[in-house]
């Protein structure tokens, strides 16, 4: 696991160049209260798509995984969310990608596509509801739920 720092926040990733030559870069983005290992390591996607000639790229959306949190509601728009896709390429020297996002990460690749469409070559969206048809949704619950408190800790501070 790498990281690099964006926005204030550490973000954890994970990439592989193909085992022969240099593959088109794929950008994994995860769903709500997940990581890049529950969706897209443990099921297969990662090495699947790498075997096939891929570059693969996945990381851990801001307040999830092993990437830093925050407290701050605020923190946590889809604008900001995409905002770290789109650093990630950048610090990776990559220009254009194809992207793929499963629920929550459907929704913060689709504003990527929206905010910097010249990153994205092709999208893939998984689990993705009406609400982007019908209107994006409420992200209120999304950033509540991050920053409830952890049962496990004593106390957090809240920004």
């Amino acid at each position: 696991m790498q990281f690099f720092t964006h926005d204030g926040f550490d973000l954890a990733f994970l990439e592989r160049q193909p085992e022969s030559g240099e593959g088109d870069p794929v950008l994994m983005i995860h769903g709500f209260a997940s990581s890049h290992y529950v969706n897209w390591v443990s099921p297969g996607w990662f090495k699947t798509l790498n075997d096939a000639g891929y570059r693969a790229i996945t990381f851990d959306n801001r307040g999830h995984g092993a990437s830093s949190k925050s407290y701050d509601e605020a923190d946590y728009t889809p604008v900001k969310m995409a905002s770290d896709a789109t650093a990630l390429l950048d610090h990776l020297g990559i220009e254009r990608a194809h992207v793929m996002g499963y629920s929550m990460g459907a929704r913060i690749a689709a504003f990527m596509a929206l905010s910097d469409p010249d990153k994205v070559v092709t999208l893939v969206f998984g689990g993705l509801g009406i609400g982007m048809i019908d209107g994006v949704g409420d992200w209120d619950p999304i950033a509540d739920a991050l920053l409830a408190e952890d049962p496990a800790a004593t106390s957090h501070p809240r920004g």
